[in-house]
């Protein structure tokens, strides 16, 4: 693809600093297997997916053919009282793989939708069970789940925060899972299963009663990798379930085989009640995002309406957006195919032991992993996340794609890599690292 803009000004590019971009512009013109292309044409390995988007890779023909031919087809239907046979059928698609008994599912176009959504489906819920009173919420410290005025409330990162005064009232926020005592740890910590425990705590200091729903990330993606120790997602489920707490789990990074299961809950053996997915639902070539909810959920709020009535009175212009629906049925029939999510579990070994084969360097201060996700913690240099931002600008001119979010670097490569793939991005990571 040419490079013909002539301005860059116009664009308010997002969780970016544009001043500094616009210096030097990181422009990426097309996209194919596991690399990218730069405007200046430069090959990129792309080390996380994109935004965990993509384990398919780029450039998969058989998702564009789709979507190209629903659009000649049927290039949008309303969703508000008619509907279109993608939707139902990505649906059962879908369903099939969540865990039982999670078999609806809830189109939004994106995760920070999604998140919203399940904030308001239970609200839905357990006003239609008569039990109004529930309405606070409980998330974690270091907790992304999205930018939209619900998810900005639950989240955890000070910086997504402090300019938006205008949050959620009566949200509590858990301690988060990572505390600098146990680093360098593959898998699962040993120690602080306990840390769920700040969910009794904050029960008895508000009441369970008034809680509707704790959120959390199975495993804290966007901050950095936190993987939950050992027995803390199954203690928080059964606090949940002593106070009739909905458990949601936020899998938009986890979903879709990036733990080596379709879903972390099935990874680690806890149900929640919801789920709230994006990203690679559509292998990330078109906005999408859903909520799984499981049957007894759904069942309640349909059931308390009247008939021929509208029972959720919440909906988006481009939910089950015929193309985002064209595309995940090709994503997810690739997925059953290619048999995406058993090979994805096939590399997670040697993609741990390459990524910690970085422990050791003077730079690091932590690295961290599960499945086909890691990440690496710098120590900080002149400011948090200042040595974390200039890195990954470095690793883009050195051919390497690593999302930042301060100083910690989050890896997570296509599942269509190669071991020798993966080998090469950790061989460029290492590089970069011996010069810091």
């Amino acid at each position: 693809m040419e490079y013909n803009t002539n301005s860059l000004e116009e664009n308010w590019m997002p969780f970016t600093g544009n001043r500094d971009f616009k210096k030097s512009p990181r422009l990426v013109v097309r996209g194919e297997g596991i690399h990218y292309y730069d405007h200046k044409g430069g090959k990129i390995l792309d080390g996380s997916s994109g935004l965990f988007c993509c384990p398919l890779g780029h450039g998969r023909k058989e998702i564009a053919e789709a979507v190209y031919s629903q659009l000649l087809e049927n290039d949008y239907t309303p969703p508000f009282q008619m509907g279109h046979p993608g939707a139902f059928d990505l649906a059962q698609r879908v369903a099939r793989i969540t865990p039982e008994p999670m078999n609806h599912i809830f189109f939004a176009n994106s995760g920070s939708e999604a998140i919203d959504t399940a904030l308001k489906i239970a609200m839905a819920y357990h006003r239609a069970k008569g039990q109004g009173q529930r309405t606070r919420f409980v998330s974690r410290e270091r907790a992304y789940h999205g930018v939209n005025i619900g998810g900005t409330s639950l989240s955890g990162m000070v910086k997504n925060r402090e300019t938006f005064s205008g949050v959620m009232p009566g949200v509590v926020h858990m301690r988060h899972t990572w505390d600098g005592s146990e680093t360098f740890v593959q898998g699962q910590p040993e120690k602080g299963a306990e840390l769920a425990d700040d969910l009794a705590r904050i029960c008895a200091n508000v009441g369970g009663s008034t809680i509707a729903a704790c959120f959390v990330e199975p495993i804290a993606g966007s901050t950095g990798c936190l993987v939950p120790p050992k027995g803390y997602l199954e203690r928080l489920r059964e606090i949940c379930d002593e106070h009739g707490i909905l458990l949601v789990f936020d899998e938009v990074i986890t979903g879709f085989g990036r733990t080596g299961a379709p879903f972390a809950a099935q990874a680690f053996g806890v149900t929640p009640d919801l789920m709230t997915l994006a990203k690679a639902i559509t292998n990330g070539c078109q906005p999408m995002g859903a909520i799984a909810v499981k049957d007894e959920i759904y069942e309640t709020i349909i059931d308390v309406a009247p008939e021929n009535a509208i029972e959720l009175f919440h909906g988006y212009t481009y939910s089950s957006h015929p193309a985002a629906c064209a595309a995940g049925v090709a994503v997810q029939k690739i997925y059953d195919e290619e048999n995406t999510f058993e090979k994805a579990a096939g590399l997670v070994d040697h993609f741990q032991k390459a990524l910690f084969s970085l422990e050791g360097m003077d730079c690091l201060a932590d690295i961290r992993g599960y499945g086909m996700l890691g990440a690496i913690e710098l120590k900080p240099k002149g400011g948090p996340g200042a040595l974390g931002t200039q890195f990954q600008k470095d690793l883009f001119w050195r051919g390497l794609h690593v999302k930042f979010t301060g100083d910690c670097g989050v890896v997570a490569p296509a599942f269509v890599a190669t071991e020798a793939d993966i080998d090469a991005m950790i061989g460029v990571l290492r590089e970069a690292l011996e010069e810091l």
